[in-house]
């Protein structure tokens, strides 16, 4: 095995160990409420933020179960963006909670995960983002479908919400039209 597939191999080992954890934090915390706990590749390259969790994420708890999960897998199908390299969580992790707690979590699945795209969707979620205290980060402006620098390595995509966007034409091309500028960022992604 070439030395850059076994580093990377100990980095996703480490992601995996620490997610597992923090998702053990989460439910804990809990106190016998199900939380929405965020889903995908532990070092996906894309990381997918909604504000709070719907009826049907809590129900399964996994962030993006539902609808919102199975528009956005045809989105990024259409797009040609692997599915296996994203992650998809929410601000939230309960329908309710403590926001304190919540931001501390997020920080903590966006150190784990170490994504390279953040794709922001909606104005709270957009506001949540801007106040964590994410180290060398700047605030992101409500552009949809503008990459906008959010660190020094990772890049973010404001897009509007999409569990708003379900049910209306014009809102969901709103979405789309937003969302498209992750297929050519995805396309001109340099192999690892």
């Amino acid at each position: 095995m070439p030395a850059t597939d076994e580093i990377h191999e100990r980095y996703l080992q480490k992601a995996i160990a620490e997610s597992n954890d923090l998702g053990d934090e989460i439910r804990r915390a809990g106190e016998g409420r199900i939380p929405a706990l965020g889903s995908g590749h532990p070092l996906a390259d894309v990381f997918l933020l909604k504000f709070r969790p719907q009826h049907s994420e809590v129900q399964e708890g996994v962030a993006f179960f539902g609808r919102a999960g199975q528009a956005l897998l045809k989105s990024l199908q259409r797009l040609r963006v692997d599915p296996l390299a994203v992650y998809g969580t929410n601000c939230f992790k309960f329908d309710g909670g403590d926001e304190e707690q919540a931001a501390s979590w997020l920080l903590r699945e966006l150190h784990i995960v170490q994504p390279k795209l953040v794709v922001v969707m909606g104005e709270d979620a957009l506001g949540f983002l801007n106040e964590l205290e994410f180290p060398m980060s700047t605030e992101l402006d409500v552009s949809p479908g503008d990459l906008q620098q959010w660190t020094p390595t990772i890049q973010g995509l404001f897009v509007p919400d999409i569990d708003a966007a379900l049910d209306e034409q014009a809102a969901k091309t709103r979405f789309w039209q937003a969302l498209k500028t992750l297929g050519p960022w995805w396309a001109e992604l340099p192999p690892y």
